[in-house]
């Protein structure tokens, strides 16, 4: 995983770095709503085996895709074209494009949930949540070039929110309450495990990025060191959560809104941590965006269409009066979803991404460039800078162009077709021809 590789496609449009603030930033966001709730009630104040669990899995699937990434220049989509040809490659897109609607199905009523909560005393009209489907909508129609600006903007907005959530919270947290460690029964543990492998089977959306990113040197390193990062925010916050609330913490959603709530100064100068809260909101929606664009890319990836106006209109439309007709039954669908489906997420983001390793690989013959840049530049660029570094044949080019090097170029071919005895006539008649 150490060298990098042209690529397929004309203009890339991610870099490395993007897919470090995804992994350090974005997808750790997901985990601040109803994942502390929920291990809590199966593990306790062991909630961090089963996250740390986690983290080792799907650490381990992440860096499966990186390899692929570093060994093969043609994308998901191309890789298993070559292998199982173009047709099994769309149908494997459109599969991927459903499970990425389908794992969005419980998040997307639980952003619902939290939004009426968090940000509304009284209850608001259910059409309000419409605006979010906007944005997501929007989002949908665009390239991965979008993508990689929510991941930039993510970074400070998310460094300063959690930063500062956690300042005014881990000065009322008891860390006693997670001791002793192993105090919950495994079978417990273990459950909490299992119902929510839906909640941290992300990698997978790394998948269809592949297609738009290419790798360098050195970049395997950077995402994992990221993504373990993103892991650290993540157990720390689970930490400081079941620090403040102990016994009560299944019972508290939405962790992130309350664990800042009991600092002494909010009850003075009033609730200003909701600032905080607003900015990691946004890292939210911008999350949630990109797994519906995920889904919107993959079908017309599938169908064979670039036409993503249409598809982005239908999916939001559809999902839309989802929340709007089953936020009612929320207790059924995690049911349905996290008890009795959950092998869905353990084959879609961890059997297949992993299955992927034993695929043939093969270089492309793509021209857009080598290791040695960024990802954006354009072909042509590129072309032009390699036929700027090849250097010109001894005498290639006039005296009368290039000055004093055209000068000793000329005397270098003169030289040259002295005799090649190189004895007294030879020299003499250089130096006459001089």
């Amino acid at each position: 995983m150490t060298q990098g590789h042209s690529i397929q496609q004309d203009a890339p449009v991610l870099n490395g770095r993007q897919m470090c603030f995804f992994a350090a930033f974005l997808i750790p966001a997901s985990k601040l709503l109803a994942v502390p709730a929920l291990l809590s009630y199966f593990a306790k104040g062991d909630l961090l085996l089963p996250a740390l669990g986690h983290y080792l899995l799907q650490a381990g699937v992440l860096a499966a895709i990186l390899f692929l990434a570093s060994r093969s220049d043609r994308g998901f989509f191309g890789l298993i074209s070559d292998n199982l040809g173009k047709t099994a490659a769309r149908i494997v897109y459109g599969l991927y494009a459903v499970y990425f609607v389908f794992s969005a199905l419980q998040p997307l009523l639980d952003l619902e949930r939290f939004v009426y909560t968090a940000f509304f005393d009284t209850a608001p009209p259910m059409c309000i949540f419409c605006a979010f489907f906007l944005l997501s909508g929007f989002i949908c129609t665009k390239n991965l070039k979008a993508f990689g600006r929510s991941a930039d903007i993510s970074m400070p907005l998310f460094l300063i929110s959690f930063v500062g959530l956690m300042i005014l919270s881990v000065g009322t947290a008891d860390f006693t309450n997670l001791l002793p460690v192993f105090g919950t029964p495994f079978r417990s543990t273990a459950t909490g495990f299992l119902e929510t492998l839906g909640h941290f089977s992300d990698t997978a959306l790394l998948l269809p990025l592949l297609d738009a990113y290419r790798y360098r040197k050195g970049d395997a390193k950077k995402i994992m060191l990221s993504y373990g990062g993103g892991a650290g925010f993540v157990l720390f916050f689970l930490a400081v959560f079941y620090g403040i609330f102990g016994p009560i913490a299944p019972r508290q959603e939405f962790a992130f809104v309350k664990t800042a709530q009991y600092f002494p100064a909010l009850s003075v100068v009033g609730r200003f941590d909701l600032l905080l809260i607003y900015l990691m909101t946004i890292v939210l929606l911008f999350y949630y965006s990109f797994v519906l664009q995920s889904a919107v890319l993959c079908f017309t990836r599938a169908i064979g269409t670039k036409k993503q106006l249409p598809v982005s209109a239908v999916l939001n439309g559809l999902l839309f009066v989802y929340t709007l007709l089953f936020a009612k039954h929320y207790n059924a669908l995690y049911y349905a979803i996290s008890l009795r489906l959950f092998w869905v997420f353990l084959l879609f983001a961890d059997v297949i991404p992993l299955l992927c390793l034993f695929l043939r690989r093969k270089k492309g013959t793509g021209n857009a460039g080598t290791s040695g840049h960024s990802g954006n530049e354009p072909p042509q660029a590129l072309n032009k800078e390699q036929a700027q570094k090849q250097k010109p044949g001894i005498g290639a080019l006039p005296a009368k162009e290039t000055g004093t090097a055209g000068k000793t170029s000329a005397k270098a071919e003169i030289s040259v077709s002295a005799k090649p005895d190189g004895g007294k006539n030879g020299l003499e008649e250089a130096s006459h021809a001089q």
